[in-house]
């Protein structure tokens, strides 16, 4: 075996020293979840600063033809040696202002409860150099390999990077109240410690008024722990605004909450509203954690079994394949949730697990930025049973001991990046939709599967919208594909009204503090009443009568998919235009009859309306002129064309667009409206909010280019591509395309919403379909399985919380007829799964 230092010496040129923006993976394996911490560790690599585990570095080097891997060991240190540290003397850390991490005002992100060990390692015959080892080579070679080595060590690895850029939350702002805040001379002073509320005796959760120093418990959180709201009670009665938690006071500050402005504040009086009441802040010690901490217990271990525990049984953990956990990365539930339901699915576990080492093999040389590889290497994960393992307490110095119900897990923090990247919502640690989610997932899936199996195909279906005008009785029928039922809650039908009415008696005599949670009980076959029942539509333009009129809209299933999803729609608006969560617990069904739902299609002896479009929206004083060039001339007017811009009311636009409405919405909504009021276009955007084109630009009746494209524009062959694999022809790719701008998330929008336009298109407009041309059949649209309507649940993702943005959210999966609880890290048999709160449910189609 050849020198070290003259191996070393011969790649010396391919070992790099990072710079800013180099994306250093020192966390994570590019191809499985291996890391420093796991067994044999991680090998970064010194050129392209991948980390590979064990059982990839090699292949890796193979390939690439890199030799000099950084080789990354942790070992967890001990609860001994944390609590020697903390209790060396070390002054106390600033009071976190922000909800944040690694960030001014933030928590800082704890360093020390790892031992690491780094050494360099030289393939293919892994000789070993040490920091001590480069002290015996020349010059050149210690200084360029330190300087690599200090560079990784010294960079933030990408995950690292992410989460700091994504914890950032709100500095907390100084009360009004604070500067002339009023204090009773009262003689009241309170002790240092021992405290009790001072109505229902409870030693916890205390806060204490800055006004006339009463001593009561704070709120009763929503799973029924906490306090008992006598604080809030006795500002209600007081008007007394501010109140600070006992037991976060210290020299650094304390929790002050304002009743009066609903949110934690600052008091920059505090120590002199102190004093008043005879507390030295100087003198006093953390006993309570802040609220800060809190929330960021909450956003990152709000798994805590006492949260969601099933009836208060303990629950039994569970091991082995298809029960592996997901590690929480700060607000990731609703991804974990979903990722562990998809994979249940056939089509998923076939297009990436069974072909893993394919898809490993024809991985890019950045396998971070690649979906396919990503995908595969998580539902890898979930399913292979490798990171099911029970985790050790990491306060123990024994590995050994008893496991706490947490697994090791994985932690998808590549895949996160990579299927975020770029949006606006999904990119960040925010809380987030888990419908939204799903359907983000599976457009992703879409556009990554041009050629092969295209999993997501499993839930796609046709619906079919039959528009009967009242007036002419004469019909309209449309299809579109979708992904999700979207069942409507109809709470006037819950079977428990008098018990609702009694509980808000009682909340509005007394508080909201019941120990008994009282929701509506909804039954199931009222909501599949309430979408199938036809729906009213007052403001329909008819081709039949040329004008608007009354008319009524039925949708039913044109096909049944392998897998139907069904969304509770749980969230909806108030008065106010706040979003809120209606708490309603429904008797979903284990088993479930569609067939009645089968669309029919045309009725025997049913007229349909005439293919005409509704007249151009143009204000009186306008007067109408041809486009010249393609319609007209410039000497006559007399061809009157359809691209003519809508004439729009400004105003109206303007005011939906604050409501935090898209653009193109609420063009939209004021063009169908006829510009007659906001009123009517919000009512418009309310029935059309779900509408798959909602946010696609408008496009003028007769016409089929958006705006800014003209019918010769050139249109992205990767874009056309990306549609014609999802079962279109080139010429109705073509089609969608220029009616959207040549923007591609809006023309498969446009394309899905569109398919019975796209089924009539015969000829494209060179002239020739291109189906004609090569003799066969043009297809009639998206690929679509079907069968029968008989379905039963596998599967139901619950949220905890008040909307969407916050919250919690667990999954239960059936697996070999024992239900299963996926809450994060922790996966346990379920003894009472909850599937009267769920929020979406996935069913199965039932053989035959």
């Amino acid at each position: 075996m050849a020198d070290v230092g003259e191996v070393l010496m011969s790649v010396l040129s391919t070992i790099r020293v990072p710079k800013p923006g180099d994306r250093v993976h020192k966390d994570e394996c590019a191809l499985s979840f291996a890391s420093p911490e796991s067994e044999g560790g991680l090998y970064l690599c010194m050129n392209s600063f991948l980390g590979f585990g064990s059982q990839y570095v090699d292949r890796h080097s193979a390939r690439s033809g890199q030799r000099a891997y950084l080789h990354i060991t942790r070992t967890r240190k001990s609860k001994k040696e944390d609590d020697a540290n903390s209790a060396s003397g070390h002054p106390p850390k600033k009071k976190p202002t922000r909800l944040a991490i690694g960030i001014e005002g933030g928590f800082d992100v704890e360093q020390e409860q790892y031992d690491e060990d780094i050494k360099v390692v030289i393939l293919p015959d892994r000789q070993e150099v040490t920091s001590e080892d480069l002290n015996n080579m020349p010059d050149v070679v210690k200084e360029r390999v330190s300087l690599s080595m200090a560079g990784i060590m010294a960079a933030d690895s990408v995950s690292h990077t992410l989460q700091v850029q994504q914890w950032d939350g709100e500095v907390r702002q100084e009360s009004r109240h604070a500067a002339e805040l009023k204090q009773l001379d009262n003689g009241l002073k309170i002790p240092p410690s021992g405290w009790r509320c001072d109505v229902c005796d409870l030693q916890e959760n205390l806060w204490m008024n800055l006004t006339d120093g009463k001593v009561l418990c704070g709120r009763r959180y929503f799973d029924g722990t906490g306090g008992n709201n006598h604080a809030l009670l006795h500002f209600q009665e007081t008007g007394y605004p501010l109140a600070v938690k006992l037991g976060t006071i210290t020299p650094d500050g304390a929790d002050v909450f304002s009743y009066d402005e609903d949110d934690m504040v600052l008091d920059s009086k505090l120590p002199e509203h102190l004093s008043h009441f005879g507390i030295d802040m100087m003198t006093m010690e953390k006993t309570e954690r802040t609220m800060t901490e809190l929330e960021i217990a909450v956003n990152q271990h709000v798994g805590e079994w006492e949260v969601i525990q099933e009836s208060g049984t303990t629950l039994r953990p569970l091991y082995g394949p298809g029960l592996t956990g997901i590690k929480n990365l700060g607000n990731s539930c609703y991804l974990n949730s979903v990722m562990q339901v998809l994979f249940t699915v056939p089509d998923f576990q076939t297009k990436y697990v069974s072909n893993i080492d394919k898809i490993i093999d024809e991985a890019p040389s950045d396998p971070t930025q690649d979906f396919k590889t990503q995908v595969a290497k998580l539902g890898y994960g979930l399913l292979s049973g490798e990171y099911s393992k029970p985790a050790p307490d990491p306060g123990e110095e024994n590995e050994s001991s008893e496991p706490r119900g947490d697994q090791v897990g994985i932690a998808p923090r590549m895949f996160k990046a990579l299927v975020g990247r770029g949006h606006p919502e999904f990119s960040t640690n925010r809380q987030q939709d888990a419908q939204e989610f799903l359907l983000h997932f599976i457009n992703m899936v879409e556009r990554n599967s041009r050629s092969g199996p295209n999993p997501s195909e499993a839930f796609r279906f046709l619906v079919e919208e039959r528009i009967v005008c009242q007036q002419s009785q004469k019909a309209k029928y449309t299809q579109r594909v979708d992904y999700i039922i979207q069942l409507p809650v109809p709470m006037d039908q819950a079977v428990n009204t008098e018990e609702l009415q009694e509980a808000e008696c009682q909340r509005e005599e007394g508080g909201d503090f019941s120990p008994l949670t009282v929701r509506a009980q909804i039954p199931f076959t009222a909501c599949m009443a309430a979408l199938s029942e036809p729906e009213v539509l007052t403001d329909f333009w008819s081709s039949a009568v040329q004008a608007k009129t009354t008319a009524t809209k039925t949708t039913r299933f044109a096909s049944f998919p392998d897998h139907l999803v069904i969304q509770i729609k749980k969230f909806t608006f108030g008065l106010d235009w706040v979003p809120k969560k209606l708490d309603v617990s429904i008797d979903v069904p284990d088993t479930l009859d569609l067939s009645a739902l089968r669309a029919t299609g045309q009725q025997p002896g049913e007229e349909l309306l005439p293919e005409v479009a509704p007249p151009p929206l143009v204000t009186p004083d306008v007067e109408v002129k041809g486009i010249l060039g393609f319609h007209g001339n410039e000497e006559d007017d007399s061809l009157y064309s359809p691209l003519l811009s809508p004439v729009l009311d400004d105003a109206t636009v303007s005011q939906l667009c604050e409501m935090g409405f898209p653009m193109e919405a609420c063009r939209k909504a004021v063009y169908y409206t006829g510009n007659t009021g906001s009123d009517s276009a919000m009512n418009w955007i309310m029935s059309h909010i779900d509408d798959p084109d909602f946010s696609a630009p408008l496009v003028m009746p007769g016409c089929s280019s958006g705006p800014g494209t003209t019918p010769t524009e050139s249109i992205s062959e990767e874009h056309l591509a990306t549609i014609v694999s999802m079962g279109f022809s080139r010429d109705q790719a073509t089609k969608a395309l220029r009616a959207t701008s040549n923007v591609l998330d809006r023309a498969v929008d446009w394309i899905f919403s569109h398919l019975d336009d796209l089924e009539s298109m015969d000829v494209s407009e060179g002239g020739r379909s291109a189906a004609e041309s090569e003799g066969r059949e043009p297809p009639p649209g998206p690929h679509v399985r079907d069968g029968a309507g008989k379905y039963e649940l596998i599967a139901f993702i619950s949220h905890m919380g008040t909307s969407t943005m916050c919250g919690h959210y667990v999954c239960h999966i059936k697996k070999d007829q024992q239900w299963v609880i996926f809450n994060d890290q922790k996966v346990c048999a379920s003894e009472k799964p909850p599937k009267d709160l769920g929020y979406l449910y996935f069913y199965r189609r039932v053989a035959q």
